[in-house]
């Protein structure tokens, strides 16, 4: 599946039927052992990728997202959507010219956030963000890529969990142009089928990340996408501050002897 073509085709084909799970690295080498377990996708996580270069989740800058997209998309053999947080930028001209740059970095997805990092004014106006997926629209469109375009609406996260709100959003992203419909923080079955309802015959995905359901049951209800944003990457830094903080603290180690050894680590990526 090395085809840059290709990839994205299968990429569109996994949001036709069935539902899936897109895992999320935050490095190169998280990203070729996911691909080694058997993951048909990849998506890129904001948050993880921020931590491992020393910054809080949205200070990552724009060059450094698409390296981060470029390195990925080069270095396995499936498709991989961009996080792209809010495109960058606040206006739809900025928002268009930084999808355009993405769309050459290799990736298959791309999204698009409506959270404006305010937090007295958590989302962007509604107008404004139905325009902002109309332009990553045009950009996609403009690309000749064939890159699907993820649109989210981030209410459930940012202190708004407006579930007529958040269809309201959904809704006219689709109209606007989105191929798959995102809300972040949504658990509730009853909220999440709501949504796949409102949104059909579009796919949405779901953010898992914690153990409040499973893949059948979100399959079940009509979910097409599941991610898990930046558990995987917390997860690591779980461990990592854990044995960390013992030998600091107390000056024992008994935290590595969990650890998997090099070796398995090292097979974990296949063939690099």
């Amino acid at each position: 599946m090395a085809d840059l073509a290709e990839r994205r085709r299968v990429f569109h084909r996994l949001h036709e039927t069935g539902c899936f799970v897109i895992p999320n690295p935050w490095n190169l080498g998280s990203a070729r052992a996911l691909v080694r377990l058997g993951f048909q996708a990849l998506a890129t996580t904001s948050s993880g990728f921020a931590w491992s270069t020393g910054r809080a989740d949205n200070r990552v800058p724009l060059q450094d997202a698409l390296a981060h997209f470029r390195l990925l998309a080069d270095g396995v053999s499936v498709p991989v959507s961009g996080d792209f947080e809010g495109g960058f930028a606040t206006e739809p001209p900025a928002v268009y010219a930084n999808v355009a740059l993405a769309a050459s970095t290799g990736i298959a997805g791309l999204s698009i956030e409506d959270s404006t990092g305010d937090p007295e004014h958590p989302l962007f106006d509604f107008t404004l963000a139905v325009e902002r997926i109309r332009a990553a629209r045009r950009a996609l469109d403009g690309s000749g890529t064939g890159i699907l375009l993820t649109g989210r609406s981030e209410g459930f996260i940012v202190g708004r969990p407006d579930l007529e709100e958040t269809i309201r959003r959904l809704t006219a992203y689709a109209e606007a142009g989105a191929d798959c419909l995102y809300a972040p923080g949504i658990r509730n079955t009853s909220d999440i089928t709501a949504v796949v309802k409102a949104v059909a015959p579009k796919p949405v995905n779901v953010l898992v990340s914690s153990d409040f359901t499973t893949v059948p049951e979100l399959a079940a209800v009509g979910v097409r996408r599941i991610s898990v944003g930046g558990a995987l990457a917390r997860t690591a830094w779980t461990g990592f501050l854990q044995a960390a903080g013992e030998i600091a603290k107390q000056g024992t180690f008994t935290n590595l002897a969990r650890a998997v050894s090099s070796a398995e680590i090292t097979k974990s990526f296949g063939e690099v």
